[in-house]
């Protein structure tokens, strides 16, 4: 007999034959209560017996969500994940996910309690009870979820992931900012005294993230080729340790042409952090030295970097504009003086060219009517 319904008072328990155990001999058998009529019980025993049969059942275990989801970040995030990632995700589990939905069995969740979890975040989902939080954090919570979940699957303890069933909040477009040829000048003016002059410069004309940047060594600028190689990128973790990771993606891994001013500074840059440190009794520096540091050679903290450019860009006037619109403005600049959106794609690592198009979507009309324009005078100039 592969299964059995008994009716119990206005619901039907249902039973499964699961075969023998192999270590002891003795056959098993799973159990669950329906509530409903009987051809909602007869419905969930065929479901379970078809699984049974074609080997996707999964019995249901003791462990609740909060179990598997502090495990999963202890073996699994923190190995796998960028530090930073991990962290947001460890934020996310410990402040959010746990205490809505920790207590529910692994695998009893349903996608109907992650819908409702989304609708009660948006509406007053803050930590101090004050109001909601905004679409594109609650779709960080749940992309958080969805992989945690996805593991599960892999490892055999789900049998589908839940969050493929819910309608995921779309994220609120965040207006892009870039500066212009004179906020460029203006900024880069009040930056010259600072220790972060060659830093902003370079991350202005290359568009290099700001990990990127500050885990670029000598030995990845190549200033008679004018070029650096992308291949590491510098982190901050819990505790205030630096640590250095390979890019998050092959895409980002690449190598950069500098201008010609940008390398001409990097020289400039080099010959007086070496005047600086024989000053101070440090060595000169070597290839493997970090371009972007202390004068020690301790590597700048990528906060403290931050909060830097928001102080010059506040005293500039561009107090909208941050560290990571950079790139922002290296791209924007870049296409619409024509350049072919492939070659931006590969400057700024990005996946895909299809990142890029959608990023800067909004500069390709302009472009459009530029191309077109450019056309119409080539063809008009020339004899009839």
């Amino acid at each position: 007999m592969r299964g059995t319904i008994i009716k119990r008072g206005d619901s039907y328990r249902i039973k499964v034959s699961l075969g023998k155990d192999p270590a002891t001999g003795k056959y098993l058998s799973h159990f669950e209560t329906v509530k409903g009529n009987k051809k909602d019980a007869e419905k969930r025993l065929n479901e379970l017996i078809h699984q049974r049969e074609n080997g996707t059942f999964v019995k249901p275990g003791k462990s609740t969500l909060a179990d598997y989801l502090r495990q999963w970040l202890k073996d699994y995030a923190y190995t796998n994940l960028a530090p930073h990632t991990a962290e947001g995700y460890d934020s996310i589990i410990s402040r959010h996910l746990i205490p809505s939905l920790g207590v529910i069995p692994l695998t009893q969740l349903r996608p109907e309690m992650i819908q409702q979890y989304i609708s009660d975040k948006i509406s007053r989902g803050r930590v101090n009870g004050e109001g909601g939080l905004s679409s594109r954090t609650v779709r960080h919570h749940i992309v958080c979820l969805h992989t945690a979940l996805q593991n599960a699957v892999k490892m055999g303890m789900l049998l589908r992931n839940a969050v493929d069933a819910v309608n995921i909040p779309r994220p609120e477009r965040h207006e892009m900012h870039a500066m212009s040829e004179t906020d460029i000048h203006i900024f880069l003016e009040m930056a010259r005294p600072t220790p972060y002059y060659a830093l902003f410069y370079t991350a202005i004309f290359t568009g290099m993230r700001r990990s990127e940047l500050l885990a670029l060594r000598w030995q990845d600028v190549d200033l008679l080729l004018l070029q650096v190689s992308v291949n590491k990128s510098l982190h901050q973790i819990k505790g205030g340790r630096t640590v250095f990771r390979q890019p998050k993606t092959e895409k980002s891994r690449r190598l950069i042409a500098l201008t010609p001013s940008t390398a001409s500074l990097l020289r400039e840059y080099r010959n007086s952090q070496n005047i600086l440190r024989e000053s101070l009794g440090y060595p000169k520096l070597t290839e493997t030295d970090l371009v972007f540091c202390q004068y020690d050679g301790n590597p700048f903290l990528p906060n403290t970097v931050t909060h830097n450019w928001i102080k010059l860009a506040r005293r500039a006037g561009l107090g909208n504009i941050r560290l990571h619109d950079a790139r922002h403005t290296h791209a924007s600049l870049m296409l619409k003086q024509g350049v072919h959106p492939k070659i931006v794609q590969e400057r700024l690592g990005h996946s895909s060219i299809q990142i890029t198009l959608d990023t800067y979507s909004h500069l390709l009309p302009g472009l459009q009517q530029n191309a077109a324009q450019t056309f119409d005078h080539l063809l008009a100039s020339r004899p009839a």
